[in-house]
């Protein structure tokens, strides 16, 4: 059952203002720094110059081999071991109030990693490994610019490897709904991957700061939105539910 921590009622002003509206400003705020301000650019410089002026992190065993390639392995893992859990929880009847957060768990860091996936296979803009400003090729261009002609695609917006941390921040609504006074480790835990996945990338000069940003902002607003919507469906069913057993009653 998906539900609302105890003593907070349904998903009030407060519920949209911690949980949407801080958030937006936050984002805002934090994208006009980097992208329109020059913060992307302002930490890579020191990124770069920290590492002798080459991304001497590109190819170190822990950023490229643990972070992010076994990174990428344990992710899908636990995605599977919850879908394990979810399957479990169909075929015995004592699991049967963990289905529903489960499925939700299960559809959220789906759907996260997807569409950071699919934003990334049309956006246009390149890595900081790629850009003559680090020893690329490539002159910048914004995510709104236009491309010059005869400028391959660029390929590395929004970050990709992040998202298979910050899908995770779905754990908060997951614990919310089944141990309430664990939601924050739940944050803790996405919060966490995401920022060593995505931290690891931005010392290997695959991503600036704003593609992490755009990454973080898609997982939150589909764990919040599904969340929304797992828990709708679940009032409606309900409310549907209670005239049969009403009518059942009626009939003993």
């Amino acid at each position: 059952m998906l539900r609302l921590a105890p003593g907070q009622g349904g998903p009030g002003p407060r519920f949209f203002l911690i949980h949407a509206w801080l958030p937006l400003i936050a984002f805002a705020a934090m994208v006009l720094w980097t992208m329109v301000f020059g913060g992307d650019q302002w930490l890579a410089d020191r990124m770069y110059a920290w590492q002798g002026s080459h991304w001497q992190l590109r190819h170190d065993f822990v950023t490229e081999q643990l972070i992010h390639r076994l990174g990428r392995d344990i992710s899908t893992m636990a995605w599977l071991t919850v879908l394990a859990a979810w399957i479990v929880a169909r075929a015995r009847p004592g699991w049967g109030s963990l289905r529903r957060p489960l499925a939700y768990l299960l559809v959220s860091v789906a759907v996260s990693t997807a569409l950071v996936a699919w934003v990334k296979s049309w956006s246009n803009m390149d890595c900081p490994w790629d850009l003559v400003r680090y020893g690329g090729a490539r002159e910048y261009v914004g995510l709104f610019a236009m491309r010059p002609l005869g400028l391959s695609r660029g390929a590395c917006f929004p970050a990709g490897h992040a998202s298979g941390g910050y899908a995770w921040l779905a754990l908060y609504f997951f614990l919310w709904s089944v141990r309430p006074r664990l939601r924050w480790l739940g944050l803790a835990v996405g919060g966490g991957m995401g920022l060593v996945f995505g931290f690891s990338q931005q010392l290997r000069g695959a991503h600036f700061l704003s593609h992490d940003l755009w990454t973080l902002a898609i997982c939150w607003a589909t764990a919040l939105g599904l969340f929304l919507w797992f828990r709708r469906r679940l009032v409606v069913t309900e409310s549907a539910a209670v005239p049969a057993r009403i009518s059942a009653e009626a009939a003993r």
